[in-house]
């Protein structure tokens, strides 16, 4: 519940996500401002007759938002909030966790059918939201090739994947070269970075992210496509295992990115590994493309290689090296 319902308009109901209707809560409302009532003497305040709050009586007795005062007439008293929203949350937290014990049952249940295994989402909207719900949905860890184009704007999804990792969720990703072609791409990269998300460069062929290797979701349309407007969400299948295999391959290969702390030159050397151009170099490290070209020749001239493609391979030790002590942590 966002703290703007609870601040904003003070008569708007809170407790609907415990249950609550908005009729409940104004007879408890009322009961908490005016004290000890009598049903006459509620009904106006709370914007019911006294038949209807006979009604709802047991209701408001099971939710224990109120209790009777021995005597006669009949009187009721408010339950203080902190014991009665709290007694409410618990129970609402047994019953999550019930409805989350009874996946296991229910999947047992489910006899396979092929054609359950690979859904199709269309539309760019819904395909935003499936993403983000495959984000939510993780328990244990998400697997991510990052691949423009894009569906969802990548500030929100760095958000989402934040939150993620704030659930001690394990997230790690691969980037791919066009994934940096916009300016501040990096930080958003170091951003995750620094909430705990493993990050290596690599030659990714697809977008791909996969929850608890479980599912999957990757475009339907090609990589030339300027838009993802469909996507297909696959389940536990031969499929589903071919791509965490294919996931696990790029990773072993992948290119660990430096951290804020890193030398200049080790950022060059890793993002001119994975592939980026002087230019790409450039825009992610806010140097002009002369800079980068004057340290690339730099490292050519220490590494002692003739071009480029000779720069990354006499690297790859020092990655090889990077890559074995993240995987040994």
């Amino acid at each position: 519940m966002s703290e703007s319902r609870l601040t904003g308009d003070p008569r708007r109901p809170v407790l609907e996500g415990l249950g609550v209707t908005a009729a409940e809560e104004a007879v408890y409302r009322a009961l908490l401002r005016e004290g000890p009532s009598t049903l006459a003497s509620l009904a106006p305040r709370a914007g019911a007759s006294v038949t209807a709050l006979r009604r709802m009586l047991p209701r408001l007795e099971e939710l224990g938002l109120v209790t009777r005062l021995a005597g006669r007439p009949l009187r009721l008293l408010a339950t203080p909030p902190h014991v009665a929203v709290e007694a409410l949350v618990a129970s609402r937290q047994e019953e999550i966790a019930r409805s989350r014990a009874a996946i296991g049952p229910l999947v047992a249940e489910a006899a396979p059918h092929p054609e359950e295994q690979v859904e199709v989402v269309s539309g760019r909207a819904a395909v935003s939201r499936r993403y983000l719900q495959l984000l939510q949905g993780a328990r244990e860890e998400l697997l991510v090739l990052v691949h423009p184009p894009f569906a969802t704007d990548p500030a929100v999804s760095s958000d989402e994947q934040e939150q993620t990792m704030d659930r001690g969720i394990r997230v790690r990703g691969i980037y791919s070269p066009d994934a940096f072609d916009e300016p501040g791409a990096l930080e958003y990269v170091r951003r995750a970075m620094a909430s705990g998300e493993e990050t290596r460069l690599g030659n990714v062929p697809i977008k791909l992210a996969i929850a608890d290797r479980r599912t999957a979701m990757l475009p339907l349309t090609s990589e030339h496509a300027s838009s993802v407007d469909s996507s297909l969400v696959v389940h536990s299948s031969a499929l589903l295992d071919a791509l965490v295999s294919l996931f696990e391959a790029l990773w072993q290969s992948g290119v660990p990115l430096p951290g804020h702390d890193a030398a200049p030159d080790d950022d060059v050397l890793a993002l001119l590994t994975a592939g980026l151009t002087d230019d790409a170099i450039a825009r992610q490290l806010n140097i002009s493309t002369r800079t980068v070209q004057r340290r690339v020749r730099e490292l050519c001239d220490r590494l002692g290689a003739r071009t480029r493609f000779q720069a990354g391979v006499l690297a790859a030790p020092r990655f090889a090296q990077r890559r074995e002590a993240e995987d040994g942590r």
